[in-house]
């Protein structure tokens, strides 16, 4: 079989991790992969392998040029294959193949304030579009598919197939000391809940928390409608609050196993991989109560607070970390092996080839 994935957003931040961590399992496989993208960034990907190739394309998702001017030359390449992938819900017109999609989430319909009139009419189109040409829609959690759903229909097979971290964090920090740091990884939105974490971290400092607060982002991404979080910063001691901006995976690898706690207050996820990045890592999680949470980490073993409050996040960082030496913690094998790429590209693979209809397992 010919299998068309598009490769666009490997070099993205959530996105990207999703499609370089299934693409071994895709590239591996009996199917002759046809990869859409940069060649540049994604040649040696390739290299291993004797039944993929690369179609060359330019044009940014989501872009005018893509909705309207996509190149006849690629579509005719994409329509003598099988079937296209999409690990996002951008798909380029005029494409007769059958078409699978991931949905990683819903949020715009489901956190509308976060976005303009214009921004969510815009995004609704997109949505709506992939669920209507897909034959089967790809989603990370159980939670995402009820939201898919309920948004969209039941009119198409909705798969959880969930997600995963990089295959180099899978083995378990042994080694190195932990630090007095407290870890947040994320874009800087809204809903990643990094207002309540810096109105409890401030507070809890002034109880006497000796922790510094290390925040793996770029200041430059805040939004206008980020102004609490931007109030709370303004000002801020610096040997306190660090922003590193965009880290190396060497680097990054580091941080999450010096860390002394990870803190992830998102109020909405699709999946939310940071936890878990932190816990493969030696690290403790401590994190928002929100339902997709509740879903993937149970069992595992986080701490939870109430989402969105800032007072009992402080109380649950004055307990886990007052006084006390860092600690680091190892995940059983049933646990640190529970959400890998090898599975999630299995059961797309699968579904791919047999065409089953899906659930939720």
């Amino acid at each position: 079989m010919k299998l068309i994935i598009d490769c666009r957003m490997v070099n993205a931040s959530g996105i990207g991790v999703y499609i370089r961590g299934c693409l071994p399992y895709f590239l591996a496989s009996s199917h002759h992969c046809i990869l859409l993208g940069d060649t540049d960034q994604l040649s040696p990907l390739l290299k291993p392998y004797q039944n993929a190739e690369c179609i060359p394309c330019a044009i940014k998702p989501f872009s005018v040029r893509e909705l309207f001017f996509f190149p006849a030359a690629i579509k005719k390449r994409i329509n003598r294959a099988d079937l296209f992938y999409s690990p996002f819900f951008n798909i380029p017109p005029g494409i007769k193949v059958p078409v699978y999609t991931t949905i990683h989430d819903i949020i715009f319909p489901d956190m509308p304030e976060l976005f303009s009139p214009l921004g969510l009419a815009l995004r609704m189109f997109f949505l709506k579009r992939a669920y209507r040409i897909s034959t089967k829609i790809f989603t990370v959690s159980c939670f995402s598919k009820s939201r898919i759903e309920h948004f969209l229909g039941n009119a198409k097979p909705v798969i959880v197939t969930y997600s995963a971290v990089i295959p180099a964090l899978l083995e378990q920090a042994k080694n190195g000391e932990k630090k007095r740091i407290i870890l947040f990884i994320g874009n800087i939105k809204k809903h990643k809940g990094l207002w309540c974490l810096l109105d409890a971290f401030f507070r809890a400092r002034e109880e006497g928390l000796r922790e510094k607060l290390i925040i793996v982002g770029n200041k430059d991404n805040f939004r206008s409608s980020d102004t609490e979080a931007l109030q709370k910063l303004r000002g801020a001691d610096p040997s306190l609050v660090e922003f590193t901006g965009l880290l190396s995976e060497k680097k990054l690898k580091e941080l999450l196993a010096e860390a002394a706690l990870l803190v992830q207050p998102s109020l909405y996820e699709g999946f939310g991989l940071p936890p878990l990045e932190a816990m493969l890592r030696g690290t403790r999680a401590l994190i928002s109560d929100i339902p997709v949470f509740k879903e993937i980490y149970a069992g595992f073993p986080v701490v939870f607070f109430r989402a969105g409050d800032s007072g009992d996040l402080k109380i649950k960082l004055m307990e886990l970390l007052y006084q006390k030496e860092p600690e680091k913690i190892a995940l059983p094998d049933c646990l640190s092996s529970k959400y890998t790429f090898e599975k999630t590209a299995s059961r797309i693979l699968d579904e791919l080839g047999d065409g089953a209809a899906g659930g939720c397992d």
